[in-house]
């Protein structure tokens, strides 16, 4: 008790705002995927997998990249004033966001929301930052990564329940977003070092790029990076591609009548309809096991040196995503999740400390800083595996159009992804779910496990050989 109250008001403001925000960007992004890809009488766009894949993969690998400048404007301008410019992009773009149908429109809208996230993504840690210290730092920077997981995890579970109207599930985003003004007027802005006159923002970004530069000759930490960019292009696919595999591909009616009978809220406020659950309700079960268990799994791993810890994270993280992509029972789906939890748990914290561990002593801040880069590159290579690549391997929309072709089918123009499905399966004399399982069994869209344990695995060996190798070159000194 007397460690909790050693933290500054500030501290406590400042994971306020970081809950609000977590909670706000969660709720609307693990729906993201299916309401790009979403049958339009179901308030989805029915844009194609390649384009939710362009549209996620390179507006958030543009999200990641941003800090870097925009955590120099609010060294500059003050951490205040930055967030609230932050709070009104966000919500702007919140409430403008689904007001656009084409890709053009909402690939823009959702770059303008990026923006407002990249604002606001380095304050609260140089926040949480600058109000610890040596005594206190590793407890404060626990409650901040509590915060972000609690957000995370009660998002989801909150749109959810005004998924009958697309808007409202931004709209909802938005209101959490309107709270962090009120915490704002609470914000204390810690100190700040006050620039020369002389040193305008143009110079300071220009600095920054030339530190940029200095990195990228770092051959070790370049390879490292690009490794670790690997493994989050893997574990982004528990938001661009499980979500949307769950809707068209997994028998979630299990599932739903156990809720149905021993939690009736669950099944009738997590459903999309009798038998089947919400899939974005089943993919927050990530969330939930991280806040269950990072307290057992951290004391575990703590012991071990932060590479070895990297390379089981990454093989559990690697081996658990690709099960929840290789069967359509819920029951295993969820096992998956479990088992993908553990890892992600075990090696993701590992990374920020391993390079804190590798940075030169008068180069940490700057080495923490570009971290950025294997987020950005493995959201972009993220948006490619979910889009072309689950487009040609696993996508039930392609599969059924080339189904309904190979067997002279006549489908009327202008139907809706799930009624042209219906018309299909009618045509065919089958119901719905007798078709879908015709699809799983001929198309074997399951295949894309594949794709995702080998990019998990190849991370996790390079790690090994990265590791053998920088093992070598310390002993020979």
């Amino acid at each position: 008790m007397s460690m909790l109250k050693s933290f500054p008001r500030t501290f406590w403001v400042a994971n306020g705002i970081e809950l609000f925000e977590r909670w706000a960007w969660y709720g609307f992004f693990m729906l993201f995927a299916n309401y790009l890809t979403g049958s339009s009488d179901a308030g989805g766009l029915e844009f194609s997998q390649a384009q939710k894949g362009i549209l996620m993969g390179v507006g958030t690998g543009i999200l990641y990249f941003l800090p870097v400048l925009t955590g120099a404007i609010a060294d500059r301008y003050g951490y205040k004033k930055v967030l609230f410019l932050a709070f009104l992009v966000y919500i702007s773009a919140f409430i403008l966001l689904p007001m656009f149908s084409t890709f053009t429109g909402v690939f823009l809208m959702y770059l303008y929301l990026a923006v407002g996230a990249a604002l606001f993504k380095p304050i609260v840690s140089a926040t949480v930052s600058k109000v610890t210290n040596e005594s206190n730092s590793s407890i404060g920077f626990g409650i901040y990564y509590m915060m972000v997981n609690v957000g995370a995890f009660l998002g989801p579970l909150v749109t959810l329940l005004f998924k009958s109207s697309s808007y409202l599930i931004f709209y909802v985003s938005a209101g959490f977003i309107a709270m962090n003004f009120i915490l704002l007027f609470f914000y204390k802005e810690p100190g700040r070092r006050e620039r020369q006159d002389a040193e305008n923002l143009m110079s300071t970004f220009a600095a920054i790029f030339r530190n940029m530069g200095s990195i990228l000759k770092d051959t070790k930490f370049l390879i490292f990076l690009l490794i670790i960019a690997g493994f989050w292009t893997m574990y982004n696919q528990l938001f661009f591609t499980l979500p949307v595999f769950i809707s068209q591909w997994v028998d979630t009616s299990m599932l739903y009548y156990f809720f149905h009978q021993y939690a009736p809220f669950i099944s009738k406020n997590y459903s999309l309809s009798p038998g089947v659950m919400d899939p974005e309700f089943i993919t927050n079960m990530d969330s939930m096991f991280i806040i269950l268990f990072q307290v057992l799994v951290s004391s575990i791993v703590m012991r071990l040196k932060p590479l070895r810890s990297m390379m089981s994270g990454f093989l559990v993280c690697a081996i658990g995503m690709s099960l929840t992509l290789a069967f359509n029972n819920v029951f295993y789906t969820i096992t998956a999740l479990f088992f993908f939890s553990f890892g992600e748990m075990a090696g993701s914290p590992k990374i920020t400390e391993y390079i804190g561990s590798i940075a030169p002593s008068d180069k940490k801040a700057l080495y923490m800083g570009y971290s950025f880069i294997p987020m950005c590159l493995g959201n972009v290579m993220a948006g490619i595996i979910s889009g072309t690549v689950y487009q040609h391997l696993s996508d039930k929309v392609s599969m059924v159009r080339e189904l309904a072709v190979d067997k002279g089918l006549q489908i009327t123009d202008g139907l809706s992804n799930n009624a042209y499905f219906e018309e299909v399966a009618k045509q065919l004399n089958m119901t719905p779910d007798a078709l879908t399982q015709m699809l799983w069994q001929q198309y074997h869209p399951s295949r894309i496990w594949i794709v995702v344990l080998s990019i998990g695995v190849g991370a996790a060996l390079l790690l090994y050989v990265y590791d053998r190798l920088t093992s070598r070159m310390k002993s020979q000194k």
